[in-house]
């Protein structure tokens, strides 16, 4: 566990230490989604800045897969002394969303349709670091699938979630 939770920290470290994020755009990017997510990870794309306010982060991207690391602390507890179920469901949202954003081609885009979080353990700050790990089930033209587990570093599974999204262009959105 000892080891793992290095190498999450190492990582961590080493994609702070990239460009500062631009500010977000309105602008329409012409990038696939993986291009799209890379680039936040290389430190040349805006990351959302809900990861700044709740301690998360993007760590590693490929296609039909994202993986994101947060920090639980007690500015993220509830009244009963462990952390909200919320920051378990933004860092499961963000890990199933990119998951499926790692597959769209440029000019589309998905929103969240369904978000099912199924909390199996209560976290505290005494756990360092935890890995939401999203994978793809399905991507069709309009609806896509995907599936998220939230663990430690000694791979205790504190949450897992699924989520179902619309798929659509881009350009109908605006």
């Amino acid at each position: 566990m000892t080891a793992r939770l290095e190498d999450w920290l190492a990582t961590e470290q080493q994609l702070a230490s990239a460009t500062p994020d631009p500010a977000p755009t309105q602008e329409p990017d012409r990038r696939s989604g993986l291009d799209r997510l890379q680039a936040v990870l290389r430190g040349h794309g805006p990351a959302a800045p809900i990861g700044r306010t709740l301690d998360f982060r993007l760590v590693e991207v490929e296609h039909g897969r994202a993986v994101f690391q947060g920090a639980p602390a007690q500015a993220h507890y509830n009244p009963l002394g462990s952390v909200h179920g919320g920051w378990f469901a933004a860092l499961l949202d963000s890990a199933v969303g990119c998951a499926v954003h790692s597959t769209l081609a440029a000019g589309r885009a998905y929103t969240t349709l369904e978000l099912k979080v199924n909390y199996v353990r209560a976290l505290t700050d005494r756990v360092a670091r935890v890995r939401a790990v999203g994978e793809v089930i399905h991507v069709g033209r309009r609806v896509a699938t995907a599936e998220a587990r939230l663990f430690g570093p000694d791979d205790r599974l504190y949450a897992h979630a699924t989520t179902t999204c619309l798929v659509f262009d881009a350009e109908a959105a605006s």
